[in-house]
């Protein structure tokens, strides 16, 4: 129970109840990764005592062999001769019986795991462990966003786009942000040479842990030699639409455990000034009203701007791992969303209705497509969501106060001062030797690069 002392205005109360929601769910977050942690101690207690257990029935029996005087009550001879006559292979103990399984303290039940939809992992003991990683120690963020890239066979959008979502940040919304690049190539000279160019352009973020940089392991991805053929589709593109459920598992894998919430983006986007604030905003408007979504969608197109609980990614995570050679990861996710809450004896109608209900759209759109060559060879998109209104190419700025002055002359409107308000771009006529601009900026300030 909440007090408060004297009255509160719906301002007030609104925001107590955003600060609510946003409590339980790093509660739930929370909870998920300490039952993750609780089953990998499982998991190493049991193997641990399975090792000391063979270790000792071993010694007890070397030991028995050379002092026959050594008492062995009833039920370690039984346990001696089960596993002696287990080796040898012969005899009534040569059937697998449930007091020898219970001594060598096997499970009648296996619980599935990724190394049964992805059994190459077995021979890749690194398999998971990220070839490349960059990253800060920063924790305790509320957003966490995901921005897988490939090589593009004719230009990359990396860079743009990861400019544009830095830039449609404010400090304060940066300092609650974590932004993942995942450089899904196995290339090792092209990832060492974007690593390089994110250094390079953005170590000031990489230094303040808004920014982290991964790439996978070879062994992570299976021989896409031996995919099965699909769908009908030719096998390049088998070949990438499995990669690309790979990736994002992947990358979702990763991180689950940095933050309540999961935003997966793509390399080839552009976004709205403070979208971050926006998504906060509406997940926890939807949380008070106590509305049980799976995802929020702040795009039309694809895989772009989903919005996922951390609690929720390891279930997407398995689905992708189990049908990754059969469709791409939109049509999976789709798939996922249709299972958990579609009737099969009800129409398309009703199935769309109860989709609704948990993929709630956020309009208008804060994410835009830009990229026009996929990572497909040969594929060429034009798609844009017509939900995120005119794409602004320019946005007012907040540059210091300056008296601007220039020898240049100006065309038209385009004046030097209308451009460093933002307004407009400055275009002047050839300009000639001894020709200069100047700004003398009140009060001084100082020029970093």
């Amino acid at each position: 129970m909440l007090l408060t002392k004297g009255p509160a205005n719906v301002s007030d109360n609104v925001s107590l109840q955003q600060q609510i929601a946003q409590l339980k769910e790093r509660l739930r977050h929370a909870k998920m990764l300490s039952q993750e942690r609780l089953r990998d101690i499982t998991s190493l207690r049991q193997s641990f005592d399975h090792v000391l257990q063979s270790s000792s029935i071993h010694a007890r029996v070397t030991n028995a062999r050379q002092n026959p005087r050594v008492y062995l009550g009833r039920g370690t001879l039984w346990q001696q001769q089960q596993h002696v006559v287990s080796y040898s292979g012969v005899g009534a103990g040569a059937l697998s019986t449930k007091k020898e399984r219970d001594f060598d303290d096997t499970l009648d039940l296996q619980l599935p795991s990724l190394h049964h939809y992805l059994p190459h992992l077995l021979n890749n003991f690194d398999g998971l462990q990220p070839a490349v990683k960059i990253a800060g120690s920063r924790t305790g963020v509320t957003m966490v966003m995901g921005i897988p890239t490939v090589k593009r066979p004719i230009e990359s959008y990396l860079i743009p786009t990861l400019e544009n979502l830095i830039e449609n940040m404010d400090e304060k919304e940066r300092e609650d942000a974590l932004l993942i690049v995942c450089i899904a190539e196995i290339d090792k000279d092209y990832v060492k040479e974007q690593t390089q160019e994110i250094r390079n352009r953005f170590q000031k973020h990489l230094d303040s842990g808004l920014l982290e940089v991964i790439a996978p392991s070879e062994g992570y991805y299976p021989d896409f030699n031996s995919l099965r053929n699909t769908l009908g589709d030719t096998v390049e593109r088998v070949r990438w639409r499995t990669k690309q459920n790979l990736d994002y598992a992947y990358l979702m894998m990763y991180a689950q455990a940095k933050g309540p919430f999961y935003v997966q983006l793509e390399d080839d986007i552009l976004t709205k000034p403070h979208y971050l604030t926006i998504m906060k905003n509406f997940a926890f408007k939807k949380l008070r009203e106590n509305k049980e979504w799976i995802i929020l969608d702040f795009c039309q197109l694809g895989f772009i701007g989903k919005m996922f609980k951390a609690v929720d990614l390891s279930k997407l995570v398995t689905f992708f791992a189990i049908f990754h050679n059969d469709k791409p990861v939109d049509w999976l996710l789709d798939h996922m969303i249709q299972t958990k809450v579609c009737r099969f004896d009800r129409d398309s109608k009703d199935c769309r209705k109860q989709k609704d209900n948990v993929w709630i759209h956020y309009r208008p759109s804060l994410f835009q497509h830009v990229g026009t060559h996929s990572s497909l060879k040969g594929k060429v998109q034009k798609l844009t969501d017509k939900q995120f209104g005119k794409t602004l190419t320019r946005y007012p700025l907040r540059n210091p106060k300056a008296v601007l002055r220039t020898t240049l002359r100006t065309y038209g409107e385009h004046t030097l001062s209308r451009a460093y308000k933002g307004e407009t771009y400055f275009w002047s006529f050839m300009p000639m030797k001894g020709d200069n601009i100047t700004f003398h900026f009140s009060p001084p300030v100082l020029i970093e690069r």
